[in-house]
């Protein structure tokens, strides 16, 4: 889990192969909660109110920073599969499929 900022014993991450709509993920002790980046609006997850708000005060602070890296990951995400699969085509483990056209 890529971690991008850690404060009072909060952990901030975001993941690089991510579903929609923009995300961050925070930690405190066994608390977890997924926030979204345009509303500052808990996803899933509960923490407790007082590191919540902190959180929350952080995000709306980076909150422009959060949204322009989001897609950033996603598609680091997926270069990186990219590069595997064509490795693993160059090593003879999986063959290159390309459907005929019509």
């Amino acid at each position: 889990m890529p971690e991008i900022c850690r404060f009072y014993g909060i952990i901030i991450a975001m993941f690089y192969n991510e579903h929609n709509p923009p995300h961050f993920h925070a930690r405190y002790g066994s608390h977890k909660t997924v926030i979204d980046i345009r509303s500052l609006s808990v996803i899933e997850g509960k923490l407790p109110a007082r590191a919540l708000g902190m959180v929350i005060e952080w995000a709306s602070q980076h909150q422009s920073e959060l949204l322009e890296n989001y897609p950033r990951l996603t598609a680091k995400h997926l270069q990186a599969v990219f590069a595997y699969l064509q490795e693993c085509i160059e090593d003879g483990l999986l063959i290159s499929y390309a459907p005929k056209a019509d």
